[in-house]
């Protein structure tokens, strides 16, 4: 039997990522938004080639790894081997509810975050069983 391309084995994610399990930089989470700042160049690999197709339009890191069919921590790895090569740029999306701290609205009101890495993973999950 032949494996698919996109297969999930442990031996192709540590091949994708050059063994490495973290990214090497802290720039990301799941709703970091993600642009391509060039084109993708010949003899690139395929997954970073996908990610700079996809990322012509600001896209989250977490709809990154599940388009690519990816966990998270390696989407990211790769993530910050291009934002170090200067191909992609990240973005922090402005998010927030009425609260005590955080940025001032436009309002006068106070604004607090509400993306918080386990709702967001909730979020996710309810979104798969749909």
């Amino acid at each position: 039997m032949s494996r698919s391309v996109r297969d999930e084995s442990p031996d192709r994610l540590y091949t994708l990522t050059g063994g490495r399990a973290k990214p090497d930089s802290d720039a990301f989470d799941l709703v970091t938004l993600v642009v391509s700042e060039c084109d993708p160049t010949p003899g690139m690999q395929s997954e970073l080639v996908a990610i700079l197709d996809m990322c012509r339009a600001p896209t989250a890191v977490v709809e990154i790894a599940a388009e690519l069919r990816v966990p998270v921590g390696i989407a990211t790895v790769l993530l910050a081997d291009l934002l170090h090569a200067g191909r992609i740029t990240v973005r922090h999306p402005h998010t927030g509810v009425p609260g005590n701290r955080g940025d001032t609205a436009h309002s006068g009101d106070t604004w607090v975050s509400v993306t918080d890495a386990a709702t967001l993973e909730k979020v996710l999950v309810g979104l798969r069983q749909l």
